[in-house]
């Protein structure tokens, strides 16, 4: 949370910036039945996350992070298959999310990997782009 403070202030976090970011956009509910949090180890080495919530037959992607020391060997294509699979698991037929204008990089994973802009499906401060990829079920017949 660090980084999404500093790099949408453009400066370093103040006293408590953090801390308020996180109460503005709690991540409690990644747990069942709500929702699931996936950590991504390198080693021994906690190398990431990605978060899904659950929402009538479809997931909300969200906090999707890959730390610096492991970017660029994959990590951020390895959440996003991972994901994938739980939501499939799950029965979800689609998966959204939204995200922020500064965060180029992660726009971009996700046009490579199918997620296509779509018109806002919800509302949040730092919503700006709204994504959604259509999953093909586990058997591979579409839907």
């Amino acid at each position: 949370m660090t980084e999404m403070v500093v790099r949408y202030h453009r400066r370093p976090a103040l006293p408590g910036e953090v801390d308020e970011a996180l109460a503005e956009l709690p991540s409690n509910d990644l747990i069942d039945p709500s929702g699931l949090l996936l950590l991504a180890h390198h080693g021994a080495d906690l190398a990431g996350c990605a978060g899904l919530r659950w929402q009538p037959g479809w997931a909300e992607l969200t906090r999707v992070f890959v730390r610096p020391a492991h970017r660029g060997a994959g990590g951020g294509t390895a959440l996003l298959a991972a994901i994938e699979e739980q939501a499939r698991a799950a029965g979800a037929d689609r998966i959204r999310l939204d995200t922020r204008n500064d965060l180029v990089e992660a726009r971009a994973l996700y046009a490579r990997h199918g997620y296509r802009e779509i018109p806002a499906y919800s509302r949040g401060p730092y919503a700006e782009h709204w994504f959604e990829k259509r999953l093909t079920p586990a058997d591979g017949r579409a839907k």
